[in-house]
């Protein structure tokens, strides 16, 4: 018998987190791909600004996770509703330019306003609705 510890065992079971980028301005968009780009869990598959685009390219490839900024002042973009009905698997995240706001949008499910939204905030919000832990 073969024992692996839990250690090994999770870089085994990790599923790598596919992350597709709509982000202005140019550096939120560079701060953003950094933080990702540093996880050995995620993946940046991509960068669209245009919401065309992004429609298209989500129907392309399979991504877990959406990140949209800015958030408009209005605090709800229209295309989180056409992207979650296409794919009620996807997750997705807005954030306000200045970092101030932040929400997480699931299929099914009201948005849930992420609190104090850091970098680590954010990259936990994403880890726990993609990937959640099995008790």
């Amino acid at each position: 018998m073969v024992r692996v510890d839990a250690q090994k065992r999770w870089y085994i079971m990790m599923k790598i987190i596919k992350v597709l980028l709509s982000s202005r301005p140019k550096l939120l968009s560079e701060v953003i791909r950094s933080l990702i780009e540093h996880q050995a869990d995620m993946e940046v598959v991509g960068e669209v600004l245009d919401p065309l685009q992004l429609l298209r390219f989500s129907r392309q490839i399979l991504v877990d996770v959406i990140i949209i900024t800015p958030l408009r002042a209005n605090g709800e973009p229209k295309i989180c509703h056409l992207l979650l009905a296409e794919h009620p698997r996807l997750k997705i995240v807005t954030q306000s330019a200045s970092g101030e706001v932040a929400y997480l949008y699931q299929s099914g499910q009201l948005k849930k306003r992420i609190d104090e939204p850091s970098g680590q905030a954010i990259l936990d919000v994403i880890r726990e609705t993609v990937q959640p832990s099995v008790n």
